[in-house]
């Protein structure tokens, strides 16, 4: 091979060696069943991906209820019960929201508050108490290596993306929860 080939063979290697890594980022986060005692049985999943316009939240889920319900990423990647002020609640461990610049204000997904804000999912009600999910969000702040290693929360209540009347948008108890691998 002379030696212009060699060059040519080597610099087409990397940058298809370079465009395989430039290809989005993507992860899949199972979401699981959470209460006082542990985690439990899997409700769900989170595909998330980086695009252009932020993170696509590609979500599907079962054996929630119905309504609105707060939906964050939290600082740990940890699902388990931990110790409040009222004793032990569910999917503590998993911290507050993340807030890598320390706005300590919740203010919505598109706001320049803590980054944890996600969009509220809403799952429609039927006789049951709820249907399937499926939907899909973006979270324009935030990339798929901000959510490493941490753990996306479903909170019981909805969330009106403000710290009044209630804290963190008022969503309450954790329900489900799924930790995002580094």
């Amino acid at each position: 091979m002379s030696r212009d080939k060699f060059v040519i063979a080597v610099v087409s290697g990397s940058l298809l060696a370079f465009a395989s890594v430039a290809r989005a980022d993507e992860v899949n986060v199972e979401m699981r069943e959470i209460n006082a005692r542990g985690v439990w049985d899997v409700v769900g999943s989170v595909k998330a991906t980086d695009t252009g316009d932020g993170l696509v939240l590609a979500i599907a889920l079962t054996d929630l209820p119905g309504g609105a319900h707060g939906f964050h990423l939290h600082e740990n990647g940890n699902c388990g019960p931990g110790s409040t002020a009222s004793g032990v609640a569910a999917g503590m461990a998993a911290g507050g929201h993340y807030d890598p610049n320390n706005t300590g204000r919740h203010m919505g997904p598109s706001a320049r508050g803590h980054l944890g804000d996600l969009p509220v999912i809403f799952i429609q009600t039927d006789e049951d108490g709820g249907v399937p999910y499926s939907g899909t969000l973006v979270a324009p702040h935030l990339k798929v290596s901000d959510m490493r290693g941490r753990a996306l929360v479903i909170h019981k209540d909805g969330d009106n993306y403000a710290d009044e009347p209630k804290p963190n948008g008022g969503g309450g108890d954790r329900l489900a929860c799924g930790v995002v691998a580094r």
